[in-house]
């Protein structure tokens, strides 16, 4: 995967101008229209070096397809529209091209360093050679089959990449797999970094069950990574990094489609990663995960035990946001084992530590981490000491503040929301919101958005007289299961 400029078929054809893009800047002047893409980066936990020039070559049709950190920032600040509605490309339709004797060159600079602009780094241009594997290249166009598909990395002698095998499939390169590793460099280092947010992102659309399948052969090669060595230090902290955090993604991916054990084992391979580096932010994000399994598998004081240690050793991280997400592990744990007060004090320190804001030490995992995260992780706690009521308040607010991207997220909280009500004695309104959750399941893969609401419909089996009730039924019971 490299980024270049990107081409088409007929590469002499002038670009063409993307006159959609031009009308959402409207009045705003092209700096105007960059600083306001930077500030929405920041909102959803991402950063892009936007500026003018970007903006033009974007307007100029130069720019045919976003890379992932400003499709994210898009969608974001046009929610409910597509890139194709913003004047972009398919992704099926983009395929970046690279001329392979200039796989590895370095990054040529302009001839006068005071042409650099203020997003540059030094003399070097800004766009056309910047690393390739950096996420927010301005021209990430490498070549990508349709509906995110080709999810991961080729660097030299090791190759993970995701093969056409359904629209969030991940698969190794066998053959590539047994090919002699040489020594890893940077551009493995960006690759793998760039694996570990391809599969967020595809979560955060899909859910976990199409991805899990998929990724365990992709983290066998990034390990082997780490075998193979390099001769730089920095880039070793990038791959044993890069690495961890994809041990956590891959964690994920099997606890949330009910993979208990194979999520433990991946989150302590993570944590022992990150000892074996002094790498806090890693260790607190695997302790942060145990945490989340730990509750969920039944055992709350292991959840609040690995979640105190997160906050250990978190502090040195400086973000007062990750602080907040792990006080919410904790009072998961808290929740669990009926301790009330507990609960209620951790919570308390969470919203405080939230409404600090976020800053520039925010770790680039934590993009999920917004006021509807914040919501949803109380209403389980709410829930989970049997107050319904007040959980699905919290939970109706974190399907209504979602950001349309999550799409995961939304199924997750409005089945949340129609748990709660359903046990709080409203069986109609629980009806509605799990029509919802049917509606959103045609589009997202996940166990347990599927699990919580088998056990609604079980919740209102008695009340099929109630309005509403015996039509979710008979569509929960037609609709299909995960394999």
């Amino acid at each position: 995967m490299a980024s270049s400029l990107v081409t088409s078929s007929q590469p002499n054809r002038p670009p063409r101008p993307n006159l959609a893009f031009r009308r959402l800047r409207g009045q705003r002047s092209p700096a105007e229209f960059a600083a306001a893409i930077r500030r929405a980066a920041l909102e959803i936990g991402e950063q892009v070096s936007c500026d003018a020039r970007y903006i033009g070559r974007v307007e100029a049709g130069e720019i045919r397809c976003p890379n992932y950190a400003y499709e994210r920032v898009f969608l974001h600040m046009f929610p409910g529209r597509t890139l194709t509605d913003l004047g972009f490309a398919p992704r099926s339709a983009v395929r970046g091209r690279r001329a392979r004797d200039t796989e590895d060159a370095p990054p040529t600079c302009t001839a006068d360093p005071a042409n650099a602009t203020s997003e540059s780094s030094g003399a070097c241009e800004p766009y056309e050679t910047q690393n390739p594997y950096d996420p927010y290249h301005p021209h990430d166009t490498y070549e990508e089959s349709d509906v995110l598909r080709r999810a991961f990395m080729t660097g030299g002698g090791a190759t993970v990449a995701a093969a056409s095998l359904g629209p969030v499939g991940l698969a190794l390169d066998a053959a590539a797999a047994q090919r002699p590793v040489r020594r890893a460099g940077a551009s493995d280092a960006g690759a793998l970094e760039e694996a570990v947010r391809r599969i967020r992102l595809l979560d955060d659309r899909h859910g976990a069950d199409g991805l899990y399948r998929r990724a365990a052969a992709p983290l066998r090669a990034a390990y082997a990574l780490l075998d193979a060595g390099t001769t730089r230090q920095t880039t070793a902290d990038r791959l044993y990094s890069g690495a961890g955090e994809l041990a956590i993604s891959v964690g994920w991916l099997a606890h949330d489609s009910g993979r208990f054990d194979d999520a433990r084992s991946h989150y302590a391979e993570a944590l022992a990663t990150a000892r074996m580096t002094d790498d806090p932010g890693l260790e607190a994000h695997a302790f942060c995960n145990t945490a989340f399994l730990a509750r969920d598998a039944g055992r709350p004081r292991e959840a609040v035990r690995a979640a105190q240690a997160a906050q250990r050793v978190a502090r040195p991280v400086g973000s007062a946001r990750l602080m907040s997400l792990l006080a919410l592990r904790e009072a998961g744990g808290w929740a669990g084992l009926a301790d009330r007060v507990g609960c209620e004090q951790a919570l308390a320190r969470a919203q405080a530590l939230f409404d600090r804001g976020p800053s520039d030490d925010d770790p680039e995992w934590m993009s999920f981490y917004g006021e509807a995260e914040l919501e949803g992780l109380e209403a389980q706690c709410w829930s989970a000491l049997g107050d319904w009521p007040r959980a699905a308040r919290h939970a109706r607010r974190a399907a209504e503040l979602q950001d349309p991207h999550f799409t995961r997220n939304i199924a997750l909280y409005t089945a949340e929301l129609a748990d709660d009500l359903a046990r709080g004695g409203l069986p109609d309104e629980a009806a509605v919101a799990g029509m919802r959750v049917l509606d959103l399941l045609e589009e997202v893969q996940s166990s347990r958005v599927q699990t919580m609401l088998a056990a609604t419909a079980r919740v209102l089996s008695p009340h099929r007289r109630a309005s509403g009730v015996s039509a979710f039924l008979e569509r929960h019971a037609s609709s299909p299961r995960m394999v």
